[in-house]
């Protein structure tokens, strides 16, 4: 047998369908099973999986619509018995993928934007449901197969290699951070459309640096982030001149993850790196609440403490749901709603979280 999974919508998307990925490997251990992702940073994070054979990767915003037929065509002569669209991708475009590659069993879940052309483009489906994370929507897919769903709860999964290892510690003994409290900061979330309209302003962050640095004197301050938060990140350095605060200089996804899995708490609104830290276990996690939040991609099985957002007030599945449509809400309305969270509030939350962490590490 040979299954294609395709994650096509994000980096912590394509962590999040690890879980089933073990679980078909589980079921069909003879079977052939790749995956197939846009970005880079999701090709790097599935590098070392076990239960992958290969990972195809292609940018089809970077490539011209003739590179991206074609890749795909090079993926339909593969001739793929089943092909799995992981959640939630509802955008019709990623059905229009399962259909150019053609496997005889297309598999999606049925979004609020599904119609009667759905039902030829992906001929497998189920309903999502709002109610249960990303992970068990995906592990409900497996019904489709006839497969019974795992009756013990699968965990996202990272494997590093010793290289990746061996990075973590050296930039902890040459800064000589081994042993000391460590709070790490990831203040991006992508810049496509929707993901920039998430993103708690630069200067929140700098406000926040500055009084953690100054409450908090035994703690060291880590700034992750790739290329899309590189200004960002620049001109909080720029903005808080002290030798606690730092870039993390990682060159991968999975360099920053094997840190990360050594820091005692985090702070970042819901982005891959949110479900990172969840993946490496980070004893404590601090969630800026934007509009996309639900339960369907809050640190799966983890406990975390979220900063409210006062204008969304609980109504985040009126701001954006999985209906093939972009968040709703002017770019000026969605930039105050992150705006509204202000450096205090998540300042009690981190402080809170911080007692605990440091208490454990005496």
């Amino acid at each position: 047998m040979k299954i294609l999974v395709i994650s096509f919508a994000g980096i912590g998307d394509s962590l999040l369908a690890t879980p089933l990925i073990r679980a078909l490997r589980e079921r069909f251990p003879a079977a052939i099973i790749d995956v197939f992702v846009m970005w880079s940073g999701s090709k790097d994070l599935l590098e070392g999986n076990s239960s992958i054979n290969a990972i195809h990767q292609q940018n089809f915003f970077k490539a011209s619509p003739l590179e991206n037929l074609k890749f795909l065509w090079r993926l339909r002569k593969m001739r793929y018995d089943v092909s799995i669209n992981t959640y939630p991708q509802s955008k019709i475009h990623y059905r229009f993928i399962a259909w150019t590659i053609n496997a005889p069993k297309r598999l999606s879940h049925r979004h609020e934007n599904h119609w009667r052309l759905d039902d030829w483009l992906t001929n497998l489906s189920i309903e999502q449901d709002y109610g249960i994370h990303c992970i068990e929507n995906n592990l409900n897919l497996l019904k489709l197969l006839d497969i019974p769903v795992p009756a013990k709860p699968i965990e996202p999964e990272i494997f590093f290699s010793a290289a990746e290892e061996a990075w973590a510690e050296e930039f902890l003994q040459k800064n000589s951070l081994k042993g000391k409290p460590l709070a790490a900061i990831h203040a991006g979330s992508g810049k496509t459309k929707n993901l920039i309209l998430k993103r708690w302003p630069v200067e929140h962050y700098t406000q926040l640096i500055q009084m953690l640095l100054a409450a908090e004197p035994g703690v060291t301050l880590l700034l992750f982030g790739g290329p899309e938060e590189k200004e960002d990140n620049a001109q909080i350095l720029q903005a808080v001149p002290n030798s606690r605060l730092m870039a993390v200089p990682s060159q991968t996804i999975k360099q920053a993850a094997a840190l990360l899995q050594r820091c005692d708490l985090f702070v970042s609104v819901d982005n891959a790196f949110m479900h990172l830290a969840a993946t490496v276990k980070v004893p404590c996690q601090i969630v800026i609440e934007s509009p996309t939040f639900n339960k369907t991609i809050e640190p799966y099985r983890r406990p975390f403490r979220l900063v409210r957002n006062p204008m969304v007030a609980g109504r985040n599945l009126e701001y954006y749901r999985y209906d093939g449509r972009d968040i709703q809400g002017t770019r000026q309305h969605l930039l105050e709603c992150m705006k509204s969270i202000s450096p205090d509030a998540v300042l009690k939350e981190l402080q809170a979280a911080l007692a605990g962490a440091i208490k454990a590490l005496v």
